[in-house]
C-alpha cells in the first residue's frame, strides 16, 4: 500500500481543525455560564483534551478499533498503539499512515465527553468529573465507536451509516447529559431567578471556531483529499446556514432577533449534518439543518417546562439533532453522492431508514442506560456536585482557587 501525500496532508490539517473544536466548545459553553464558573467550565474541556489524549493512546483506540470481539468491542492489538504507525491499516484508511487515522479518531473521542459537560456546569465537582470522564470513554464511547465504525461491529455489519459521528458522538453525548442531568440534579437558585450568561461574545466566538473546525470533522471523515471531502464540506456549511437562519426566526422576540439563538442555531444544524453529510445533496442538506432547528428549538421548550437542569441544552442540540441527522441520513441517502453508503428512502429504499432507527434507539438506551448508572454509583462513593456553599462562591473559586476576571 502506497501512502497518498495528499490525503496525509489533509488528515493532518482535519486533525488539527477537530482538536481546535474542544478548546472552541470550551469557549461556547464558558460564556452562557455566570462569570463566576466560567473558569471552571471552560476548565472541563481543557482536561478532557488531556485525559482522553492518554486514555485513547494506551487503550480506547484498539477498544474502539482493534479486531472485533463478537461485533461489540475491539480487542487488544493495538494497545499502547503497538502496531499503529507509517504504514496504512487497509481497513480502515489505505492511503494514510494508520497512525493518522488513529490521530484523527482520537480528536472524536475527547470532544464527545466535552460536549457532556454542559449539562453539569456550576455544580459538579471536578475530582469526580475525571473519574466519569474515564469511566464514560471506556465503557460508552468507545463501545459505541466499535459498534458503528470497527470493522465487524454490529451496527456497521448491518448497514447504519454514520459519516462523521451523528450516532457516535452527538447522540451518546445528548442522551448521557440528559442522564447525568437527572442525577446530579437542579442548581441551587435553578427556576427562582434568572442565570443570565456572563459573556455571550465568547459563545458566539466559540460558535464560529466550531464551525471552522467542524469542515475538519466533517471533510476530514471522507479520509482522503478528494470529492468526497469537498461535499462534505459543503453540505456541513449549508446545514448550518439553514439552521441558523431558521432559529433566528424562531427566537425573534419583541422584533429583537437572539444572537445567542443565531449562533446556537449554527451549531444545531452542524451536529444534525454530521451523519449524513457525505451522503446526501447540498439540497437535502439544506432541510435537513432546516428542519433540525425547530426540533432542536422546541426540544428546549419542552426541557424548560419540565424544569430539568440539563443547563446547556446538551440532549436538546446534540441529542435531539444527532437523532434527527441519522434519521435524515435513513431518509435523503444516495449513491450517486457516494458509491460507499446506501439509498435512503426517498431514493427508493425504505429499509435504510429501518436500519438507521434501529442504531439510533440503540445509542440512545445503552448511554442513557449506562451514564445513569455510572452517575449513580459515582454520586454514591464520592458525591457528583459540590456543597451549597461550593455553588454559591461559584466553582472558579472553591473547585480551582483562580478567577476569570481580576
Amino acid at each position: 500500500m502506497n501512502i497518498d501525500t495528499g490525503d496525509t496532508a489533509w488528515i493532518i490539517v482535519a486533525t488539527a481543525l477537530v482538536m481546535v473544536m474542544t478548546p472552541a466548545l470550551a469557549f461556547f459553553y464558558g460564556g452562557m455560564v455566570r462569570k463566576k464558573n466560567i473558569l471552571s467550565t471552560l476548565n472541563l474541556s481543557f482536561i478532557v483534551l488531556a485525559v482522553i489524549s492518554i486514555q485513547w493512546l494506551l487503550f480506547g483506540y484498539t477498544l474502539a478499533f482493534g479486531t472485533t470481539n463478537a461485533g461489540i468491542i475491539g480487542g487488544f492489538d493495538f494497545l499502547g498503539f503497538a502496531g499503529v504507525g507509517a504504514e496504512p491499516n487497509s481497513a480502515y484508511a489505505a492511503t494514510i499512515p494508520h497512525m493518522a487515522f488513529a490521530a484523527f479518531q482520537m480528536m472524536f473521542a475527547i470532544i464527545t465527553p466535552a460536549l457532556i459537560t454542559g449539562a453539569f456546569v456550576e455544580r459538579v465537582r471536578f475530582k469526580t468529573f475525571l473519574i466519569f470522564t474515564l469511566l464514560w470513554a471506556t465503557l460508552v464511547y468507545d463501545p459505541v465507536a466499535h459498534w458503528v465504525w470497527g470493522v465487524g461491529g454490529i451496527l456497521r455489519t448491518m448497514g447504519a451509516l454514520d459519516f462523521a459521528g451523528g450516532t457516535v458522538v452527538h447522540i451518546t453525548a445528548g442522551f448521557s447529559a440528559l442522564a447525568f442531568a437527572m442525577v446530579i440534579g437542579r442548581r441551587k437558585w435553578y427556576g427562582s431567578g434568572t442565570l443570565e450568561p456572563a459573556n455571550i461574545p465568547f459563545t458566539m466566538l466559540g460558535a464560529g471556531l466550531l464551525w471552522m473546525g467542524w469542515f475538519g470533522f466533517n471533510g476530514g471523515s471522507a479520509l482522503g483529499a478528494n470529492g468526497l471531502a469537498v461535499h462534505a464540506l459543503v453540505t456541513t456549511n449549508t446545514a448550518a446556514a439553514a439552521a441558523g437562519v431558521v432559529w433566528m426566526f424562531l427566537s425573534w422576540r419583541d422584533n429583537k432577533p437572539s444572537p445567542l439563538g443565531v449562533v446556537t442555531g449554527m451549531v444545531v444544524g452542524l451536529v444534525a449534518i454530521t451523519p449524513a453529510a457525505g451522503f446526501v445533496t447540498p439540497l437535502s442538506a439544506l432541510l435537513i439543518g432546516a428542519i433540525a432547528a425547530p426540533i432542536s428549538y422546541y426540544a428546549i421548550r419542552l426541557r424548560q417546562r419540565m424544569k430539568l437542569d440539563e443547563s446547556l441544552d446538551v440532549w436538546a442540540c446534540h441529542g435531539m439533532g444527532g437523532t434527527w441527522g441519522a434519521l435524515a441520513t435513513g431518509l435523503f441517502a444516495t449513491t450517486s453522492v457516494n458509491a460507499a453508503g446506501f439509498d435512503g428512502l426517498f431514493y427508493g429504499n425504505p429499509g435504510q431508514l429501518v436500519i438507521q432507527a434501529v442504531a439510533v434507539l440503540v445509542a440512545v438506551v445503552f448511554a442513557f442506560g449506562m451514564t445513569f448508572v455510572i452517575a449513580k454509583v459515582l454520586d454514591r462513593v464520592f458525591g457528583l456536585r459540590v456543597t451549597e456553599n461550593e455553588e454559591e462562591v461559584g466553582l472558579d473559586i472553591s473547585e480551582h482557587g483562580e478567577r476569570a476576571f481580576a
